[in-house]
Formats: structure tokens, sequence, C-alpha cells
């Protein structure tokens, strides 16, 4: 089956669809965890398909490093190398070669930058971003980017335009949408005007999905939430929306209600490293001394593996001894909290009581955190 975006039901800007793709169907809104290394961090995709995970992100720039799309590709690909049989998505690298390289050029034709693992020579181009990606044959591939600050503005002008240029570039070089569905990156940082550019630019390639990059890199939260609502409806209603990079809880439940409908980001499992937990009352510390000794689950609404079946003490007991069962029953918690919670909101559209349902959920979760 090739690419295809369904909307089953709108409510105001908010939307409940599928997104059909040749590995499955995607129901929206989705939250998808991040495998940056074809892999959610000690999480099997047994788990992942426990938790009702119907989206996985996998990054271009550290699969280009290691081991290389080439041998991914001489593996059959993502889906099989990494045994995940369902939908994936990858980056393009843009972002991960301006936060974690060592740049030694930015240009008009691309970047070259060094290895942040060895230091080595590396040169990426809209052209070799596809290659990358078709490589590691993921459903839906991102377009090569600039990412840049978001409050410089002349950084960000430059960058604008170049996005535009690369993604030129990216739609002449990729090969079909039949197999893989190209997203075009609108840039823009906090600017209006910008976003208003980008958007207008992009639109006019007609690429089957957007993505809406270079937010949750440093801005405010109403600032980002002033840029969104600018940028999504510049985006034909009948494509879909992708707000790269953000996954907590409050700013899904502001974004799906402003027509965002799939969203990414590694909070839920480097979150559980921490010993932090997701829960309708806010995040909680479970390092904290307070559950020593409770009985009750992590968070007694949710349906999870890690809460039907072990106590908060317990929990803690895992984390202060320094046993990795800890941080990893808190990884499916996290993850199984936010894609229920998209769940929750994308039945609440079907249901017309989207308003409702967001309204109730962040007047419990913006509560001061009380643990």
């Amino acid at each position: 089956m090739s690419f295809e975006f369904e909307i089953i039901k709108t409510q105001g800007r908010a939307r409940a669809g599928i997104v059909h793709t040749p590995h499955g169907d995607i129901p929206t809104p989705v939250f998808a965890p991040v495998g940056t290394q074809a892999t959610v961090k000690a999480v099997p995709p047994r788990d992942l398909h426990e938790l009702k995970a119907s989206l996985i992100l996998a990054n271009t720039y550290h699969l280009h490093l290691r081991p290389t799309s080439e041998l991914v590709r001489e593996m059959g690909g993502l889906h099989p190398f990494m045994q995940w049989p369902g939908p994936i998505l990858t980056d393009s690298g843009g972002f991960q070669v301006f936060s974690l390289a060592e740049i030694n050029k930015i240009d008009d034709d691309g970047v070259t930058f060094r290895s942040h693992l060895d230091g080595s020579k590396h040169r990426l181009t809209p052209e070799r971003s596809m290659s990358i990606q078709e490589n590691l044959g993921a459903d839906i591939i991102m377009c090569f980017d600039e990412c840049p600050t978001p409050k410089d503005r002349a950084v960000v002008e430059r960058a604008v335009g170049r996005t535009t240029q690369w993604a030129r570039r990216c739609r002449e070089a990729h090969s079909s949408d039949e197999k893989q569905a190209l997203f075009g990156i609108i840039q823009g940082g906090i600017f209006e005007d910008l976003r208003e550019q980008s958007a207008r630019e992009l639109s006019a390639l007609d690429f089957p999905g957007y993505a809406i990059g270079g937010l949750a890199v440093g801005e405010s939260k109403a600032e980002m939430y002033a840029a969104l609502s600018v940028t999504e409806p510049m985006i034909a209603p009948e494509k879909p929306r992708y707000l790269m990079g953000v996954g907590e809880p409050d700013d899904l439940a502001q974004a799906v209600q402003m027509g965002v409908d799939i969203f990414d980001c590694v909070i839920p499992t480097r979150l559980a490293r921490h010993g932090a937990a997701f829960s309708r009352s806010g995040r909680i510390n479970m390092r904290n001394v307070i559950h020593a000794k409770d009985p009750s689950a992590v968070d007694p609404g949710c349906d999870c593996y890690c809460c039907q079946n072990f106590t908060r003490a317990y929990i803690r007991h895992l984390l202060k001894a320094d046993e990795i069962l800890g941080a990893y029953l808190l990884s499916i918690h996290n993850i199984r909290f936010l894609i229920r919670h998209m769940e929750m909101m994308r039945q609440a559209i079907i249901d017309g009581d989207l308003k409702a349902y967001a309204d109730d959920f962040l007047n419990q979760y913006l509560r001061l955190e009380k643990v």
C-alpha cells in the first residue's frame, strides 16, 4: 500500500485520522517513541507492540555514522534489522548535524562536519540525506534542513532560504512517494513572517506531509505555541502535520487542539533513566523517600505492565540500587502514558469532546508537583 492520509473526524482544528503506509496504519494523533540508533532505549519491539506503539522514529545522522546506512540496506533495511514490522519514520540528520557534530563548513550545497564519535570528516547534502534514508528504508522520511537557533533573526532567515533550496533538491533526488513519503520541514524560528514564508515556499512543492521543525529548542512554551498557531493554518488541511521533537504531555494536549497529527520525543525514556514518571497529576520523582513504603502503582490509572504489577516502593528500591530494571519499567510506563494520552485525545475528537478532555487533563497535570 502506498502512503495516504485519511481524516476520520475533526473538531475545531484538531483531527482524528489514519496514515496508511506500506508497513501498516498509523491512527492519529500519534506519539512516536524515538529509536535513535535503531532501538528505543531498553525497550524491545515486543514491548512496543504491547504498548500499542504504531510508529517508531530512527535517526539518519546516527545510523549514517554507525553502523552505516549501507550495512542496514544489506541487512534488508531498518524493519528487519531492528525487528520492528510497523511504520518507521527517519529524520533528515539536519538537527543532529547542527547540534552534535563539530561543524566545519555550512554552504548552500550542504554541511561539512566532524563526527561526535571519532572526529572523522563527513559531508551531508540534500542528495546524500535522501540516499541514506532510502538505504534505511523508512516509511516516512524528511527533507534535509538547516535547524538554527530559534531567536537569531539573521541566522533563521538564512536557514529558511537554505531549507527551501534543499527541499527542492530533496524532491528531485527522492525516487518515489509510493514506498517512502517525503515530508518537507518548515523552519522560521519564533518569527511569524519567516514561518509563513517557509510554509508558503514548501507548500508549493506539494509534499505528501509537512513537519514543523525548529521548535522546542530553547524558546518558551508561549513562543512555541505562537509559532505553531501561525504555521499550522498555512499547511493544506489534507496533509498530515508533524511537530518534531515535542513530547511533554501538556504540549501534546495543546498542539493536538491546534491541528498537529504526529509527534516524537526522547523524553519518556530519558526521564525514566533519571527516575521520573509521568502521571495525570504531573511528573513524579520516583527516587523521593515518600515512595519508600508506598504500595500503590506509579500511576493507578495506567494499564501498562509496570503499573499493573509493581509498587512505587519496589520501583524506588530498584532506582536506589541502580538496577536497570527500574529504568526499563519506568520507560515502558512513560511510553504507554503518552500513547494512551494520544489514544484518549483521538477518541475525544471522534466523540466531539476534545476540549473537555484537554481542559481536564491540563488542570490536573499543570498543578504544582507534589512529590
